[in-house]
C-alpha cells in the first residue's frame, strides 16, 4: 500500500521538470562510484584555511550571536525552511528530480519493509529526538527517508561545484572517501573482510562500499527505521550482490554485535550530528567491534575546511539552523579522543573541498 494516494497532494516544495524525467532519474538513481580519483596512489589534495575551525562555529561572538538568532523560534522557522531551499535549488540547477525522487518512494510500498527492519527494543537517545535537517521529525520520518537520496545528491554537488557532472562529483566525493580507506588498511592491515557502516541512512555509503569492496560482506546500521526501510526498498530492486548488503537497525554506540567480528568500522556524515558524548560512544563501539589491525574511518565536515572557514554570513547561519549539534562537534578533538579510546595511526585527509576521512587503526 502507497504511503499516499496518487491524488494526494504531497508536501514537498515544487521542482522544475525540464527534459525527461525518466532519463534525469536514470542518471541520478544510482551514483558512479570509482577507487580511485587523483592518481592511482594518492588522495587529491585540498587546500586548508588558516584556522582551526570556522569562526562561525564553536564559542566565538559570531557563533554566539548565531546561536541565539537561532534560538528564537519565529526566526528558526526561517532558517530552516531557507536551509532546505538550498538543497532543493542546488538539486533543480543539476537536473536532480528531488520531487519526483521523493514521490516515488513515498507512492511504493517501502512502508512494507518496516515490519522485518524495525527492532522495537531500540531506545532512541535524547539527542537522536532532535529535528535535524529541516524536519520536525528528524530522521524519524518517512519524508526525511524520501527525500535522502535527493538531499545526498545536491550535498554531493554544492561539496564539488567545479565538477562538470553530478557523476564526475560522485567520483571525487566518494572516490577519494574509499581512496583514504583503502590506502590506510592496505599501510597497517590486510584484507577486508567484513564492514559495518554505522549510520548507513538509506544506504548510500554501505552500497558505495559494497561496490567497491566486492568480496567483503558490508553491514549498514542505522538507528531511523524509515531511513533502513528505504535503503532494503531500494537494494531489493537492484541486480542481486554476491554478498548481499545487511540491515541492522540498533544504536551505533551499543550495536549488539559481536566484539572483533569487522575489518572496517565506517562513519560518513555522522558525528556533525552527534553530541561529543555520543562520538566517544561511536568510537568505542567501533573499537570493541574491530578486529586487531582492523580500521576505523570517519568521514565528515572538515574543521580547516577553506571553503567552510569562508562561508558568508546567510549560509553559515542557515547551515547551524539544521544541524543542532555542529559547535559540538567543531569542539571535539576527534584524533584526540580516537587516540584516548585506544586507536593508533589517526590519520586526517581532506578528501574533497569540505570534507575530511579519518582514519585509524586498532593495535594487533
Amino acid at each position: 500500500m502507497a504511503l499516499y494516494a496518487p491524488n494526494q497532494k504531497l508536501s514537498l516544495a515544487s521542482s522544475t521538470t525540464n527534459g525527461n524525467a525518466r532519463t534525469r532519474r536514470a542518471r541520478t538513481k544510482h551514483p558512479v562510484v570509482v577507487r580511485m580519483t587523483a592518481s592511482s596512489s594518492d588522495v587529491a589534495a585540498y587546500e586548508e584555511g588558516q584556522l582551526e575551525r570556522p569562526k562561525w562555529a564553536g564559542e566565538t561572538p559570531l557563533s554566539r550571536l548565531v546561536g541565539a538568532l537561532i534560538s528564537f523560534k519565529p526566526i528558526f522557522s526561517v532558517l530552516k525552511f531557507g536551509a532546505r531551499q538550498v538543497l532543493i535549488s542546488t538539486a533543480e540547477k543539476n537536473n536532480i528530480p528531488w520531487r519526483e525522487m521523493a514521490r516515488e518512494i513515498l507512492e511504493s510500498d517501502v512502508n512494507q519493509e518496516m515490519e522485518s527492519i524495525q527492532n522495537p527494543s531500540v531506545v532512541y537517545p535524547d539527542y537522536y529526538l532532535n529535528p535535524f535537517h529541516a524536519y520536525d521529525e528528524g530522521n524519524l520520518s518517512w519524508l526525511a527517508a524520501a527525500e535522502a537520496e535527493a538531499a545526498n545528491l545536491s550535498m554531493t554537488r554544492r561539496a564539488i561545484p567545479y565538477a562538470s557532472s553530478l557523476d564526475e562529483a560522485n567520483h571525487i566525493m566518494r572516490g577519494n572517501w574509499v581512496k583514504a580507506i583503502e590506502q590506510h588498511h592496505q599501510q597497517y592491515s590486510g584484507k577486508i573482510r567484513d564492514i559495518l557502516d554505522i549510520g548507513c541512512s538509506i544506504g548510500v555509503s554501505a552500497t558505495c562500499l559494497s561496490e567497491n569492496f566486492p568480496s567483503a560482506k558490508v553491514t549498514g546500521l542505522d538507528l531511523s527505521p524509515y531511513f533502513l526501510a528505504v535503503a532494503q526498498f531500494k537494494e531489493k530492486r537492484r541486480a542481486p550482490r554476491d554478498n548481499p548488503i545487511c540491515w541492522v537497525h540498533a544504536n551505533g554506540e551499543d550495536t549488539g554485535l559481536p566484539s572483533k567480528s569487522f575489518d572496517l568500522v565506517s562513519f560518513a556524515y555522522v558525528f556533525h550530528e552527534c553530541p561529543e558524548r555520543a562520538i566517544i560512544g561511536l568510537l568505542r563501539e567501533a573499537f570493541r567491534l574491530l578486529r586487531p589491525g582492523g580500521t576505523v574511518a570517519v568521514n565528515d565536515i572538515a574543521r580547516k575546511s577553506k571553503i567552510l572557514q569562508e562561508l558568508p554570513p546567510v549560509l553559515f547561519t542557515l547551515m547551524k539552523s539544521t544541524e543542532p549539534f555542529l559547535d559540538e562537534y567543531f569542539l571535539t578533538d576527534l584524533e584526540g579522543k580516537m587516540r584516548e579510546v585506544g586507536f593508533v595511526n589517526v590519520q586526517t585527509v581532506l578528501t574533497d573541498p569540505r570534507h575530511q576521512t579519518v582514519t585509524a587503526t586498532v593495535p594487533h
